[in-house]
Order: C-alpha cells, then sequence, then structure tokens
C-alpha cells in the first residue's frame, strides 16, 4: 500500500498521507513518496491542491521508531535533516495555492507542513503542536521558526516553541492557525469546495498571486513589495486576461 496517495478531481488535486497506524508519521520512504507526489501535480493539470490525512492523524512529524538509524553518523543525519526540510519549501514552490485539511494531530514536522501550505482548514479533532522541543531537539525545525510566528505572531508562536504544548482546535481558529473549523465528516469536502473556488480563476494570475505573497513576506519594506506587485501587474496585463474578463462582463467601452 502506498505511504502517500493522490487524486485530482476537475481541476483539484488531493495529496493523502497514508500510514493511518503511524498517524502518518513521516518515514524517508514516505518523503520520497511525497516529493514525487508533488512532482507531478506541480507538473499536471491541476489548479489547486488539497493536503490531508487518512485515519486519526494529519501527520505526527517524524517517525521516532528510526531514531536509532545511521549508528549516530552527523552525516548521514545531515543528509535526512535537510531532505525533510526541503519537502516544506517543495510544497510552497509548487504552482498550485495548497490547502491543509487537517484531519487530526498535526505534530513537529507535521505541523510544519500543514504551515506550508498556503491557508489551513481543521476538524474539531485538529491538534498543533511544536513537539520537536519534547524529545529532545530544537522547536526550530522543517521551517516552523520562520512560519509559525507568521501565521500567530511571535508572542503564540514562541509559547508554542518552548512548551510544545497541544493546542487544540478551537484555540488553533481562534488565533489564526487555522482558517475555519470544519465538520470532521465534511472537512474534506469543505477544502476541496474552498481548492475548486480557487481554480476557477486564471491559472497564471493564480500562480502570480501565490508567488508574490510569498515573496513579499520576505520583502524588506513596503515600497519593495509594492514595486514587485507593479511589475507583476505590467507582467499580467501583457497576457490579455483583464482585457479579455472585461470584454466577457461588459465592462470594455464600445467604439
Amino acid at each position: 500500500m502506498s505511504t502517500v496517495t493522490v487524486e485530482q478531481a476537475d481541476d483539484v488535486a488531493t495529496i493523502k498521507l497514508n500510514r493511518p497506524e503511524k498517524l502518518n508519521a513521516l518515514s524517508d520512504e514516505m518523503v520520497d513518496a511525497f516529493f514525487a507526489a508533488l512532482d507531478a501535480i506541480a507538473g499536471s493539470d491541476a489548479r489547486a491542491l488539497v493536503i490531508t490525512g487518512a485515519g486519526r492523524g494529519f501527520c505526527a512529524g517524524f517517525d521516532l521508531s528510526l531514531a536509532g538509524d545511521g549508528s549516530g553518523d552527523p552525516a548521514f543525519w545531515a543528509r535526512r535533516q535537510e531532505r525533510f526540510g526541503s519537502l516544506v519549501t517543495r510544497i510552497r514552490n509548487i504552482p498550485q495555492p495548497t490547502i491543509a485539511a487537517v484531519n487530526g494531530a498535526a505534530t513537529g514536522a507535521g505541523l510544519g507542513l500543514a504551515l506550508a501550505c498556503d491557508t489551513r482548514i481543521g476538524s474539531a479533532a485538529a491538534r498543533f503542536s511544536s513537539a520537536f522541543i519534547r524529545v529532545g531537539m530544537s522547536s526550530c525545525d522543517v521551517g516552523v521558526s520562520w512560519l509559525l510566528p507568521r501565521a500567530i505572531g511571535t508572542t503564540r508562536a514562541f509559547e508554542m516553541m518552548l512548551t510544545g504544548r497541544m493546542v487544540e482546535a478551537e484555540e488553533a481558529e481562534r488565533i489564526g492557525l487555522i482558517m475555519r473549523l470544519a465538520a470532521p465528516e465534511k472537512l474534506l469536502e469543505d477544502a476541496q469546495g474552498l481548492a475548486q473556488a480557487i481554480a476557477q480563476n486564471g491559472q497564471i494570475g493564480t500562480w502570480m498571486t501565490k508567488r508574490g505573497m510569498w515573496a513579499n513576506l520576505e520583502a524588506g519594506s513596503l515600497q519593495a513589495a509594492i514595486e514587485l506587485e507593479n511589475r507583476t501587474q505590467a507582467f499580467m496585463l501583457g497576457t490579455g486576461g483583464l482585457a479579455a474578463r472585461a470584454s466577457e462582463r461588459g465592462f470594455l467601452k464600445k467604439d
């Protein structure tokens, strides 16, 4: 059985992490399968992507049964660390907007995967924890130290990362870690509905919006952000999309 499954309906692709007996904890093979799925979707005609988990968990992070691998070899662990960490940037960099449908625990690296998505919807069973610090590691891992404070602010991010406590679904919604809550049986439907709403917009404009938003989260000033926006809009104008949409909707002046 594949540890990562991919489905596509119309313009929406869905990746499901599929090790339910392990709460979808990540093994090396599972990370490789995740990369392959993302690469396939990036080159497909899908317009949006939903990421979720099978069973009771979204992703329980690194599979701790593998903690003894490599006999403590620093080079082995450095390669593994870089491979796991680059999964976060791969999710961020694919052209399709991504929605995490968080159906259960998203802990450790699972928190990083959820944060790597452009937005998140959770069920009442969704739970989040920066669990690294509770297993003898630092909470600065797989992008969490960059992504979490941008999602919820530095005050709350420090508290989550320093304690490693579990944030339950209602609190996660209140602090902006997830966009909204959905009934467990409606979670995937709601996430796919949001993905379909995104897919109705122009493909290039959607892609440029995702790229521009992430780029401007790293911009050094408001003026730098506006400069990027101006050039993006000039590029988009050259595609002819604005005139076509305006004509379709009857806004263009007639000679």
